[in-house]
């Protein structure tokens, strides 16, 4: 001991060699687990929800399919018409029902889009594409009388939501409620947010077509989504690409009259349903690609920009600039023309 040094001094020497060593091993544990993160394997899921396919990847130390087919169930308990006990199918039997916090989120979305798109989109159509042979019922088809009278009760006018009993009424026991346009792009929103409560900062969730991405591919490349090319293809058999964007960190949702249709007559039904003539839409668009921060804004929109057609699409772009839109339609000779949003032009790969 030196006689600068003191008997306490000299005990604090000691203590803080004794601490070094669990000092660096407490850093090192720490760029370890770090480490482990960015370099956690990439975790591939996929199986059947709403009747269609679910694909999800997502970079994790942990399987997490349990916790996401829980709560695609949960999306499917509130929005499926083929579940007899689901929300919706109680409220289309006109039985009083409380709504959850899920249920009113999406009913919101549905009356302001409905709003923006001028009643192009609307849950309440179902009964029109029952008529037409392309809901869960399928009928005759129908003449302009069975048309106009189904059209008396289509339309979100019909529905009175009670925010302070939580609950939802018609003014007709005929109306029915559909959410199958909004109801992937939202489970997909619904899978993203249960990967984003583990800590998961790269993945894409795909369920029927519509997409969410966040973060880089397993290829540490940033996601890139094809846009099929509208090519008539009943079977769903063509993969041929018009495009191929940039979706990283974005939603993505795609409607197009390409693969759900068929012809009665010599002419061709497709399976858009104009809300407000009842009848299957007649014009140019043949796919509209929509790009939003949330899928269930992307899948709604996606829809009603089916119904609007190109100039009715344009206009409410105008509107909603937070919106992309990648456009395919038809020319006079029946050749592809693809319009876009200026600012999508830097997200087209190919």
């Amino acid at each position: 001991m030196t006689e600068k040094e003191t008997p306490s001094a000299s005990k604090r020497k000691k203590m803080l060699w004794w601490q070094v060593p669990l000092l660096v091993l407490l850093v090192a544990g720490t760029y370890y687990i770090a480490y482990m993160r960015q370099t956690a394997p990439y975790n591939m899921d996929s199986g059947l929800i709403f009747g269609t396919v679910y694909n999800v990847t997502y970079q994790h130390e942990d399987n997490l399919k349990a916790e996401i087919e829980a709560e695609l169930k949960r999306v499917d308990q509130e929005f499926s018409m083929f579940n007899e006990q689901s929300t919706v199918s109680k409220l289309n039997r006109s039985e009083a029902t409380t709504l959850s916090d899920m249920f009113i989120e999406v009913y919101r979305m549905a009356a302001t889009i409905n709003r923006e798109t001028t009643g192009a989109f609307d849950i309440t159509v179902a009964p029109l594409v029952n008529a037409w042979g392309f809901g869960f019922k399928h009928e005759q088809l129908p003449n302009a009388q069975q048309v106009d009278s189904l059209r008396d009760f289509i339309g979100m006018r019909h529905l009175t939501f009670d925010e302070k009993r939580r609950s939802i009424s018609k003014d007709d026991s005929r109306v029915m409620l559909d959410f199958s346009a909004i109801a992937k792009g939202y489970g997909a929103d619904c899978v993203a947010r249960v990967l984003a409560r583990n800590g998961v900062k790269n993945y894409m969730v795909e369920i029927g077509g519509e997409v969410v991405t966040h973060g880089s591919s397993p290829k540490s490349a940033p996601w890139r989504i094809g846009v099929t090319k509208p090519t008539e293809d009943s079977l769903q058999t063509s993969q041929e690409l018009q495009t191929v964007l940039n979706v990283t960190d974005m939603a993505m949702a795609t409607s197009g009259n390409y693969r759900n249709f068929y012809y009665n007559g010599g002419r061709k039904y497709a399976h858009t349903i104009d809300p407000l003539t009842g009848y299957p839409v007649q014009h140019s668009l043949l796919s509209a690609t929509i790009l939003a921060s949330d899928c269930a804004t992307a899948d709604a929109y996606a829809t009603a920009f089916m119904v609007l057609g190109l100039d009715g699409a344009k206009a409410v772009l105008g509107r909603h600039p937070e919106l992309m839109a990648y456009l395919i339609y038809s020319d006079e000779s029946g050749n592809y023309v693809v319009w876009y949003s200026p600012k999508l032009k830097d997200k087209i790969v190919q």
